[in-house]
């Protein structure tokens, strides 16, 4: 809501980060500044028009939003909001997926057809977009992949198309570790209109590695060719890998060395979904989590196998199967080995899956049945509203506290319930086998508790262990820091323009 008592001598700023590609570090780049001028004494708030992610987070009333926008909110101190990020995309195949529309779910759509959604979707984007101002003394908005796609320009609501409809003044921002950075540069104002070139007031150079004074020539091939100043070239952060990732293509761990004592595989499914689930476990010293890629089967020496969330439960079932990794995953289970189950991973730990309604499309099988991976006794219907909800409890077996969020559609019954990994608000939730060895639950982020990883980590013969929450704090604020030395804060400051008062009150 907007805030009435905020001085009219303070109008609320807006700026836009936009990059020359995916991947570039626009997420981070928005968290770690709205970190460092939170600082500064700034209310900051995060925004995304649009994203494309199969990473999110439940809101405390229980929407959808990117899980990088639940991060700068973290960095930013400020409490989630469905506004942050107004349309999540989840994809579900190819070239569809669900449609998340101010944090709840309005259908699914085809590539094709959502480009012709998108223009009736803007009066939404703007309307959160005022909507988190209201709450702002700045706003760092982040764009989605790059403004140079002018085959997409019409409509768009992501980049350019917003920050002309909204009016707000943009900042590239690339990435020199690609290869290709003055071209990237170069050849993203080439494509730019006029009228879009004039709010584009600047650049960043991210991830260099190096001397940056051997990048001064650069700076002027690129001040020639397009008229604009760099805020600052930005030294490669290493501690960004330890922060949670948006994109499926950035999930990459460090391999097992000789300093190993825990080995954890996780099979890449093709639709995998809130992977960050696994960060606090790969942020362990001693523990390494080794992504499974198609063709490769699962090690023999693991310790334990986490089947992860998926957008597509009977999608990646069948990809399990195809790949093999259903007879790795039992023999891991004979060996003594531990099983653990996700979200989707667990609907696929059970015995049936059943999807009546062809909620993900047309069913695998006849009649919308198949089998699951049968070490839980338990089975799925895919059917109902989607569950989206935060929540607390503890863990049976030890009494250690969790905490996270569920996000899935389906309801689970059968025997195996009768054993539940989890208390949350008094009731049962989860299944853990008779032999203690193959364990599911629908709640996310569980591995975030400290005392509940600790316990998971000892049994496996691990006994160190890290606070978790308070690492992240300290990688943000040195983020900032970071951020603070290698970047004109000041300049970029003063290029954010104020959000018309009028635009503000009409939506407060």
């Amino acid at each position: 809501m907007q805030d009435l008592d905020k001085p009219v001598s303070a109008p609320t700023r807006a700026l836009m980060i936009q990059g020359t590609g995916s991947d570039v570090g626009k997420s981070l780049l928005v968290a770690g500044l709205g970190r460092a001028y939170r600082a500064r004494g700034l209310r900051v708030r995060p925004f995304k028009p649009q994203n494309m992610s199969n990473n999110a987070a439940v809101t405390p009333g229980g929407g959808e939003i990117g899980r990088a926008q639940a991060l700068q909110a973290k960095a930013m101190g400020a409490e989630l909001s469905v506004h942050m990020n107004p349309v999540l995309l989840k994809p579900q195949s190819e070239t569809g997926a669900q449609v998340i529309v101010q944090g709840h779910m309005e259908g699914t759509a085809q590539a094709k057809d959502y480009h012709a959604l998108k223009p009736k979707l803007l009066p939404r984007v703007l309307e959160s977009f005022h909507i988190v101002a209201g709450d702002a003394d700045l706003v760092l908005i982040e764009g989605a992949g790059s403004p140079a796609e002018a085959n997409l320009r019409e409509g768009d609501i992501a980049n350019m198309g917003f920050a002309e409809a909204a009016n707000v003044p943009v900042v590239l921002c690339a990435d020199i570790e690609r290869g290709g950075v003055l071209a990237s540069l170069v050849g993203t104002h080439a494509l730019l209109s006029e009228s879009e070139r004039a709010r584009t007031k600047g650049y960043i150079v991210n991830k260099f590695r190096g001397d940056p004074a051997l990048f001064d020539d650069a700076l002027e091939i690129i001040k020639d060719n397009t008229g604009l100043d760099c805020f600052g070239v930005i030294p490669f952060f290493d501690d960004a890998r330890l922060l949670p990732k948006e994109d499926a293509v950035s999930i990459g761990y460090e391999a097992a060395d000789a300093e190993t004592i825990i080995k954890i595989a996780v099979p890449r499914l093709s639709r995998i979904a809130n992977f960050d689930d696994l960060d606090p476990l790969a942020a362990e010293p001693g523990v390494s989590v080794d992504i499974i890629q198609p063709g490769r089967p699962i090690p023999g020496d693991a310790d334990v196998v986490i089947i992860p969330g998926s957008k597509s439960t009977l999608a990646d079932l069948a990809q399990i199967r195809a790949e093999g990794w259903d007879v790795d995953i039992a023999a891991h289970h004979r060996r003594g080995g531990l099983v653990v189950g996700l979200c989707a991973g667990y609907q696929i730990l059970g015995t049936r899956i059943t999807d009546p309604e062809g909620i993900e499309g047309r069913p695998i099988v006849s009649g919308g049945e198949t089998e699951g991976l049968g070490l839980l006794d338990i089975e799925t219907v895919l059917e109902g509203e989607k569950t989206l909800t935060q929540a607390t409890g503890i863990d049976i077996a030890t009494g250690e506290a969790v905490e996270g969020y569920e996000m899935h559609i389906g309801n689970t019954t059968g025997p195996g319930l009768g054993v539940p990994l989890l208390e949350i608000d008094g009731q049962g939730e989860g299944a853990r086998s008779k032999d203690g060895r193959v364990i599911g639950t629908y709640l996310h982020g569980l591995f975030a508790a400290d005392g509940f990883r600790h316990a998971f980590l000892k049994r496996l013969g691990h006994q160190g262990g890290i606070a978790y929450n308070a690492l992240i704090e300290k990688i943000l604020d040195a983020l900032a820091d970071h951020l603070e030395t290698h970047l004109d804060l000041d300049g970029l400051l003063t290029s954010a323009e104020p959000v018309k008062a009028a635009e503000l009150s009409a939506t407060g």
